[in-house]
């Protein structure tokens, strides 16, 4: 049986979202002047789900990811919106309220593994630290904890492993490392930021087998943040697809996929092949997104869109409902089937 038609109804997993973003406007400070990176983003997920975070390179994912957990550049504020997670805006709060929160309710797990974990400590420093910090463990204890988190997550002769360097590691298993640290406190929130980059094709279903039972044994909600569609539409539960920083549709991911209600979406799902025979014309999505300094004032996509009018270039769509559990950001959403 395939993920698709495995994939957990709505009513399986909890109503209530353990994370709302909502409005998250985020401005990056530049020698040219300030541009708006993520505008007005808004989503939530819930218990036991992957909600993925979709789009080409440089529409605003890892930003919103950063911002989030509180990791932006200097040069970077969020200078709108909330993200409230137990209770707690997370923009509101101190840095000492940060980090109580840092690994206990939110964790993040990045792309780059290599560079994520510290080269001049061993792993099992590294893992023990959370516990130590957190639960005030001695470090025989927090040790002790450190062995079973690699054990779980697949990492062999953990207790000899334990004293080794980052760089004496693989690169799936540096990742697993950075999966154990992130759930090491059973996190309410995991952001998965690209976890599977630069890994092989047998290592990637291995990370995200293991992110798969980690979600379902802790009861955490996943966000995925990826540009990869097969990766959405075999993990995933609901999908945000982003466009130059911004929110264009949301659903669940069967459904967007099978009748995308914008037409970058549809285009997205047109670049894959499918059957495709040496010598065939790939398809594209002509153009290049807009520069960030100059975002236009309608539509975010009106220069690349088939569909594109003159309400496109003067007023920009809201992100409304167009179906039950669904929303677009389009004037002309019943027309994209025919792009």
């Amino acid at each position: 049986m395939t993920a698709v038609a495995e994939r957990r109804s709505a009513k399986d997993l909890d109503a209530d979202p353990v994370l709302e973003v909502d409005g998250l406007t985020v401005d990056i400070r530049t020698i040219t002047g300030t541009m708006r990176a993520v505008n007005d983003v808004s989503f939530s997920a819930r218990r036991g789900e992957t909600l993925a975070l979709l789009g080409e390179s440089g529409c605003g994912k890892s930003m919103t990811a950063t911002a989030l957990v509180g990791l932006l550049e200097p040069v970077a504020d969020v200078v709108a919106g909330s993200a409230h997670l137990a209770d707690v805006d997370l923009f509101s709060v101190g840095r000492a309220k940060r980090r109580e929160m840092a690994g206990t309710e939110l964790a993040i797990v990045f792309q780059d593994a290599l560079t994520a974990l510290n080269p001049l400590y061993t792993v099992g420093t590294q893992l023990a630290e959370p516990f130590r910090i957190h639960y005030n463990l001695s470090a025989k204890e927090a040790k002790s904890k450190a062995v079973e988190l690699m054990a779980r997550v697949g990492i062999p002769q953990p207790e000899t492993r334990m004293n080794s360097y980052p760089h004496q590691f693989s690169g799936g298993m540096r990742q697993r490392l950075l999966i154990a640290m992130a759930v090491a406190l059973n996190p309410s929130v995991l952001i998965a930021d690209e976890p599977t980059t630069a890994l092989d094709v047998t290592v990637q279903a291995q990370i995200m087998a293991l992110l798969r039972d980690l979600r379902t044994e802790y009861r955490m909600a996943v966000v995925l943040i990826t540009h990869d569609l097969a990766l959405v539409a075999e993990e995933a539960d609901r999908v945000a697809v982003m466009y130059a920083g911004n929110i264009i549709e949301t659903g669940p991911v069967a459904e967007v996929f099978a009748n995308p209600q914008h037409p970058y979406t549809k285009g997205l799902l047109n670049s894959v092949p499918v059957n495709a025979r040496r010598g065939d014309e790939l398809k594209s999505i002509g153009g290049t997104p807009p520069d960030l300094h100059a975002i236009p004032d309608g539509c975010v996509y009106q220069a690349r869109c088939p569909l594109a009018r003159d309400v496109c270039a003067t007023t920009r769509p809201a992100l409304d409902s167009v179906r039950p559990n669904r929303k677009a950001a389009c004037h002309f959403p019943e027309e994209v089937v025919n792009v």
